[in-house]
């Protein structure tokens, strides 16, 4: 028998988050986007309008924002980490980010005024890749430590980048720690990390910020097919930051009538979920083994907490079998639908919402969320077969298989 699905509804009193869903407004979002589209690698990603599987499911519609066309990276994470140092480079330059564009980033001027900087952080690889692609484009280095488990073509990717990058024998969260010791002590050296602490929070915001592109784009695309809401959001969450930054938005989009957001993490790494049920954010140690590599992370952003726990309404630990689930109904559509190749940490929540759909003794938590004939449901393929070796063993071969029927 697999491991069943675990959920709870958000029962925390309200608290006063208006300080961090100020990073996420629609001007915010909109500036960011501006940067983004100054790439000349820039391309809106598709918004995959899955309405066979809406059918099938008996939900009015069921759209999946694809980010494995992200700038030729396979993922959505550069968006949060150029947008880090973009606003970083601007600080130094004495401008607003408005007034940066790719151009600006690169051109000889900037590297001058700037001299030789390191930027730092620890990933599994699609973060890292992103902050390793930016700082290559600015003719700067970096430094990504991996945590023990992570894939050799994640690392590859990254070493392709020109970054000095290897596996570690740590866990994710002293990956993390590692990293900003090295930064601290070195004199040039900026910690770019998505995973907020006390002390350290000015980048994570920013990195939040990066990821809103996504948002808005999703939200202009739902727009000009005539779907003005969605009624359901489901967002997946490692340290947090992807799922505060898309809560964020919508919630200072629609105030009055919030989408019903769901948080879903891998049960191996369900700190959110458990500190939904304390009542505070706490933590989970250990190896953290998952297949979703990308939500491998056993300590919330402090920042996306505060807005997580006043306007997330349902905090979800899925193990492994539904993220693969998700792999194979993304990879393998209805007839008339568009294919998504989808990752495993990508693929989660369409494994969540076709089980909660498809099967009776998940009733409670579907008729919770009330998804039904009405229902609009948008979610985030955050990556692509970043690990190709074990896509196809999860897609060709059925690893991680579920017996439910």
């Amino acid at each position: 028998m697999n491991e069943p699905i675990k959920w709870t509804k958000n029962n925390m009193p309200e608290t006063d988050c208006s300080q961090s869903l100020s990073l996420l407004t629609l001007p915010e979002m909109e500036k960011a986007h501006r940067f983004h589209r100054s790439f000349p690698q820039y391309e809106e990603t598709p918004l995959a309008d899955l309405s066979h599987l809406a059918a099938y499911l008996g939900i009015k519609g069921f759209y999946v924002k694809d980010e494995s066309f992200r700038f030729g990276l396979n993922a959505f994470k550069v968006l949060g980490g150029s947008y880090a140092i973009a606003k970083y480079i601007a600080g130094r330059l004495g401008k607003d980010i408005s007034e940066i564009s790719y151009e600006t980033l690169v051109s000889d001027e900037t590297k001058e005024r700037l001299g030789d900087l390191t930027f730092y952080t620890a990933t599994d690889g699609n973060h890292g890749r992103g902050v390793a692609w930016a700082a290559n484009k600015l003719r700067q280095k970096s430094v990504v430590l991996m945590p023990r488990g992570s894939s050799r073509t994640r690392l590859q990717n990254i070493l392709s980048e020109g970054a000095e990058a290897c596996i570690t024998d740590l866990n994710y969260d002293d990956a993390v720690r590692l990293a900003n010791s090295r930064a601290v002590k070195d004199p040039n050296g900026v910690m770019v990390q998505d995973t907020a602490w006390e002390g350290y929070e000015e980048i994570p915001g920013w990195i939040m910020q990066g990821y809103g592109s996504m948002s808005y784009e999703a939200w202009n695309q739902l727009e000009a097919v005539g779907v003005e809401r969605p009624t359901h959001i489901f967002v997946q969450a490692g340290v947090g930051s992807l799922a505060g930054s898309v809560t964020g938005f919508f919630a200072n989009l629609f105030p009055d009538n919030c989408p019903v957001i769901t948080v879903v993490e891998a049960s191996a790494a369900d700190c959110l979920y458990i500190s939904a049920l304390a009542g505070k954010l706490v933590s989970v140690g250990g190896d953290l083994s998952t297949i979703m590599a990308g939500l491998a992370c056993g300590e919330g952003n402090t920042i996306s907490w505060e807005i997580l726990k006043n306007h997330a309404r349902f905090f979800v630990s899925a193990p492994d079998w539904v993220a693969a689930r998700g792999m194979r109904v993304l990879g393998v559509p209805l007839k008339g639908d568009p294919k998504v190749i989808s990752g495993e940490s990508g693929a989660v929540t369409t494994g969540l919402v076709f089980s909660l759909l498809r099967h009776d003794n998940y009733r409670d938590l579907r008729e919770a969320l009330g998804l039904d004939g009405s229902s609009t449901v948008l979610l985030f393929s955050t990556e692509g077969n970043t690990d190709p070796e074990k896509f196809r063993d999860v897609v060709w071969d059925g690893e991680f298989s579920s017996f439910e029927k």
